[in-house]
């Protein structure tokens, strides 16, 4: 069974792949579809053996690198944990599947989209299931390359190709540090297999290295690393300038890449590696500073895009900050369980926005919308519901697992903590005033489209509204039925006993009442507000905007990251490029080099052929001199 999971899409993105030319468009869409479908309901069959009966195993599929101390397999490890993420990962993936077959129906080049969805799916699920660091490297730089393939699948658009080398470029800064940790990880504990390595960790918590010329702790600098591969596929701040461009691919590659998927597998790696952190408060506390401070500054971003999928992507960063200032609390458990319930309503907000999308022909920009509700009802409906979830209204699945998050925040109890509480609570609000923003302006008020007449609207077709509605139903249903299991209480309370480590049990304790009030009361006040500032009154909006011009300019140009950037690393990289081939290339290596050598080369020829004058007397003068020389050799 779990091999089924594992290698169902890799077939079927090879089915697609090589013979979906021949076998034609649905027939492509299908037999995708069917796979990863099949991979999804197996996958559930897992998770419900885990709850149940406790299920674990490492199924082996093959011995890969035996060298020494080295010794790596390829396995399939379900634990807890993995559980989680199959059923995150085939699930998300099925629903875009079949959305695909109505998104892209007018797309030339449906099985290519197909083969490469799936196969991101295979490479994902190599990546979770993984016993070991090698094989999760793997997985890690597979979802990468296809994540290139899908963002800039419209290749021929400038821009998608832009966006695509961009986004493997960062990620590539990312996976270096991560290469380096799994490096270090080798070295010191002589093995790259989890449980080899988790089981030794605690000899070399006081353990030092010499690293750079800098005395570091072992455990730090370890997590340290591997925490920077989390912050590049995680897109966390300094590392995150690729997730909004990565929009220009089609939508459904944003619900599967950077709603419930890639992104989530840097949250995945620092959980699994939790009997590693756990060692770590310094990188703990890092972390916590990392996914608040990231959560923050993502909030403020999206309150003034106009691209309805841009929005969406800086509100993904957002809740991935969330995620990790939950690790970084020790909360890891809660960290996997805003994972999973993210996983529902953000894939259900960018399949909705792609439903916007594909009944404005593809329109992002929100300014040129509004007043569609009662022509796209359904999908209004749905986005609705997407939204009340992600904001965490009261009972909806982003409620208990965003407020689970403020709540152990506090109960941490240190500076960072409160810090981080804090944080969160005003990011929540941010992010109510910005999502209600995007159905105010694209549903409601003014039809503002000068290219098509309102009448044009229409609803998607079903194939693309029913994978919303399962969505939908993990949107509202996900967070009250999932919440015992994933806080450990009850009947569940040694559930995660065999995948993360707790040095410190989470504490039982709750926060003050007004701590557990304070973010629903904010978050269900802004919608109102919300609805008076960008639909009554706009004139609020417009006269903050003018009294606050720098604050405006500041957060529409995205804090200046990419402009930054461009001036340290770009500008100075195509500067330090150019002298070193004009300079370095050109005047030494090319001129003593191959051009130096052909010039001679040359020289000596040109000399040589006037001795080719057709006199016979000269040729034996010549001969005379050489057999002369040849003979003074001799006798010498």
């Amino acid at each position: 069974m779990e091999k089924l999971i594992i290698f169902l899409p890799l077939l079927a993105a090879i089915v697609s792949g090589f013979f979906g030319n021949k076998i034609g468009n649905k027939s492509s869409q299908i037999i995708t579809s069917l796979f990863v479908s099949i991979s999804a309901f197996l996958s559930i069959y897992i998770f419900y053996d885990v709850i149940i009966n406790g299920y674990s195993s490492n199924v082996l599929i093959a011995k890969w690198i035996t060298s020494g101390m080295l010794d790596v397999n390829w396995s399939i490890k379900i634990d807890q944990l993995s559980a989680v993420m199959l059923v995150v990962v085939t699930l998300v993936s099925a629903i875009v599947h079949i959305y695909s077959i109505g998104y892209m129906s007018n797309d030339p080049h449906q099985p290519r989209f197909m083969s490469y969805l799936s196969l991101f799916t295979f490479a994902m699920l190599v990546l979770v299931t993984s016993d070991n660091f090698l094989q999760l490297f793997f997985g890690w730089e597979g979802v990468g390359l296809c994540s290139y393939f899908l963002i800039g699948f419209w290749f021929k658009k400038p821009t998608a190709n832009a966006a695509a080398i961009k986004a493997f470029i960062v990620n590539r800064v990312g996976d270096f540090g991560f290469a380096l940790g799994i490096f270090l990880v080798f070295y010191i504990f002589g093995s790259v297999n989890y449980e080899e390595v988790f089981r030794q960790v605690y000899l070399y918590k006081d353990n030092n290295l010499n690293f750079l010329g800098f005395e570091l702790n072992t455990i730090n600098l370890i997590c340290f690393l591997l925490f920077i591969g989390a912050m590049g596929k995680s897109a966390q701040i300094f590392l995150h300038t690729w997730l909004p461009d990565a929009m220009e691919g089609p939508t459904p590659v944003s619900a599967l890449i950077h709603a419930a998927t890639m992104v989530t597998a840097g949250v995945f790696l620092v959980v699994r590696c939790s009997p590693i952190y756990e060692y770590s408060p310094v990188i703990l506390n890092f972390i916590t500073i990392i996914g608040m401070s990231t959560a923050l500054f993502a909030a403020t971003i999206a309150l003034v895009q106009n691209d309805i999928k841009k929005i969406i992507a800086y509100s993904t960063c957002s809740q991935l900050g969330y995620m990790f200032f939950a690790a970084g609390v020790g909360a890891y458990n809660i960290a996997m369980f805003h994972l999973f319930t993210h996983a529902f309503f953000k894939a259900l907000l960018f399949l909705g926005a792609g439903s916007v999308i594909h009944s404005f022909h593809d329109e992002q920009d929100i300014n040129k919308m509004g007043g569609v509700y009662k022509h796209l009802p359904y999908t209004y409906l749905l986005m609705i519901i997407g939204t009340l979830a992600l904001t965490g209204f009261p009972f909806l699945s982003g409620f208990y697992s965003k407020d689970l998050i403020i709540e152990f925040a506090y109960l941490k109890g240190s500076a960072v903590g409160y810090y981080a509480c804090g944080i969160g609570i005003f990011t929540a609000v941010l992010t109510s005033v910005y999502s209600w923003r995007l159905i105010f302006k694209t549903f409601h008020g003014e039809y503002n489209n000068k290219s098509q007449p309102i009448s044009s609207m229409h609803e998607s077709p079903l194939v693309m509204l029913a994978p919303l509605l399962i969505l939908a139903i993990g949107s509202i249903c996900a967070g009250f039925i999932f919440k015992d299991l994933f806080m450990g209480y009850g009947s569940f309370a040694d559930f995660w006993s065999g995948s993360i480590l707790f040095l410190e049990p989470l504490t039982t304790e709750h926060p003050p009442k007004y701590i557990l009030y304070l973010t629903p009361v904010l978050v269900t006040v802004t919608i109102p507000l919300s609805y008076y500032i960008f639909l009554k009154n706009k004139s609020i909006l417009e006269g903050l905007i003018k009294s606050n011009q720098p604050i405006y300019l500041f957060l529409k140009n995205k804090w200046y990251f990419d402009e930054l950037y461009e001036i340290l690393f770009v500008k100075s990289s195509k500067f330090l490029g150019k002298y070193l081939w004009k300079k370095i290339d050109g005047l030494v290596i090319d001129r003593f080099g191959p051009d130096g050598l052909s010039s001679l080369f040359k020289f000596f020829s040109i000399k040589a052929v006037k001795f080719q004058t057709g006199f016979i007397y000269q040729y034996a003068f010549i001969m005379l001199l050489g057999f002369s020389l040849i003979l003074t050799i001799v006798i010498i």
